[in-house]
Parts: C-alpha cells; sequence; structure tokens
C-alpha cells in the first residue's frame, strides 16, 4: 500500500509538493484531502484520515498549499482564492496520471476551501468536512490583534502554534470578499460535515451554520470527545471509516459497490 511523492506546477508556476496514498489493489475511487490553515499535507489528521482511506481502497491526493510544507512559495503572498487554484491544479493532475477525483475532502479551513472550489470541479460527486468554519473569514481572529499593521504595511508577522507566519494583505482583503450562505446553498453536491462538540477552535456552531445554509442531501456526524487536529488515531480512523461507507452511498456506482 505505497504512498508516493508527487510534484506538480500550479497556475502561478510555483511547485507544489504532494502525496498520493494509493491502496494495493485498484482504487475504487480517488479523494483530494485540504489541510488545516497553516498546516501541511503531513499533518495528523491529514495522514492518518487519508491512510485510512487507502486502506479501504479509496486513492488519496494530498497537498501542501503554496507557501506551506514542502511547496514553492511565499505563504504572506497567498490568499484564500491561491487555495481554490491549488486545489483545482491538484484534480488536474490526478485526473491526468490518475483518474478524477470524485470527493473532496477539507480540514478546518480546508473544509471550507472544498466548498468553495466545487464549482469549478463538475467530476466530484461528494463533499467531506471535518471541523470546517461556516464562513472562511473565521481565521481571521487568528491575526485580529495585527490587523492595521497588514492594512498599513501589507502584511505582519503573526505567532500561530508555536511558528512564525507572515500575514499579507492579499489574504485578509480575499477572506473580505467570500459569500459562504450563497457559496454552500449552491453547492449542489451531497454533503458530509464532521464535527466535535468540545472543538476549541473551530466552535460547533460552525457545523449547525454549515448544516442550516447547505441543501439536502447533507448529514452531519459528531466526533465526540475529538479535539479540532483529531490528535487520537482513533478519531482519524472512525472519519475514515465513515467517509468509506459515505463514499459507497454517494460516489461509487452499483458495479464497484459489489466488489
Amino acid at each position: 500500500m505505497p504512498t508516493s511523492k508527487v510534484q506538480f506546477k500550479n497556475t502561478s508556476g510555483n511547485t507544489i509538493s504532494g502525496r498520493l496514498d494509493l491502496p494495493e489493489h485498484a482504487a475504487h475511487t480517488f479523494a483530494i484531502f485540504a489541510h488545516c490553515f497553516t498546516c501541511s499535507k503531513d499533518s495528523l489528521a491529514a495522514s492518518r484520515v487519508a491512510k485510512g482511506l487507502m486502506e479501504r481502497g479509496i486513492g488519496v491526493l494530498r497537498i501542501d498549499f503554496t507557501g506551506l510544507g514542502e511547496s514553492d512559495g511565499e505563504f504572506g503572498s497567498t490568499s484564500f482564492e491561491t487555495n481554490l487554484l491549488d486545489l483545482q491544479d491538484a484534480a488536474d493532475w490526478l485526473e491526468d496520471n490518475h483518474a478524477p477525483a470524485e470527493l473532496l475532502i477539507g480540514h478546518s479551513l480546508g473544509g471550507a476551501a472544498v466548498i468553495g472550489v466545487a464549482d469549478r470541479l463538475p467530476k466530484v460527486k461528494a463533499i467531506v468536512t471535518i471541523g470546517a468554519p461556516a464562513d472562511p473569514a473565521h481565521v481571521q481572529h487568528l491575526f485580529d490583534s495585527k490587523l492595521d499593521e497588514i492594512n498599513t504595511h501589507g502584511s505582519a508577522e503573526v505567532s500561530l502554534g508555536g511558528r512564525s507566519f507572515r500575514i499579507g494583505k492579499k489574504l485578509v482583503d480575499d477572506l473580505a470578499t467570500q459569500n459562504p450562505k450563497e457559496t454552500i446553498a449552491n453547492l449542489g453536491r451531497p454533503l458530509l460535515i464532521f464535527h466535535s462538540p468540545i472543538d476549541q477552535i473551530v466552535a460547533i456552531e460552525n457545523a449547525a451554520q454549515i448544516y442550516e445554509w447547505a441543501k439536502h442531501p447533507k448529514s452531519f456526524i459528531s466526533l465526540d470527545q475529538a479535539d479540532h487536529l483529531l490528535n487520537k488515531k482513533r478519531d482519524a480512523d472512525f472519519v475514515a471509516g465513515i467517509i468509506k461507507a459515505y463514499a459507497e452511498r454517494t460516489v461509487l456506482d452499483d458495479a464497484v459497490k459489489r466488489l
């Protein structure tokens, strides 16, 4: 059950780094996993959920967004839109080299990103969010104290999780233009929402708001006792198992279901 490194050029010419988790036998379907804000493709949530899906016959491409992890580019020059473009480029690479992505999975801000990019990827059949904010602008609370500096000087250094990141005005301006209520309402695909009632980073009310705005078919699964980052392996394995069952109902055709 190999995991291989992949690289491709994105729309801006930066090299995007990813990992492709392939099942031992032919994949039933393929998914793209979008990581959380300032995280990477190798975060515990991304790697454990991807490997759990791989063990269940689903191929998963997880990438580092521009300026994060092993991908090229300056994080301070990125925005929510550049995340969406990276996901589009990842979908193009996956289709060119393996098969179209039929499932999008996003953790935290990555959940908002997979919702935001869905209308650009017509071959995607279902969307999954894990601990996602209803509004991408939710992440702005992480650097509220630096907003004046960002608006005045174009960027500011921000400490997040003990690490330093440069946040640019491009991100702040882009977040202000989002219309999440309309985007979620027009998703047009089955939506599965995972969220923990004790999430201390993105409160459970966000899941309720996403569910309210979304149209059926929509589903909610409570990650009881899980933290935001899915630090417990059993929580990530539970998510992978539910996603596999969900994919069988929303993505896989009858012939594949009988395998």
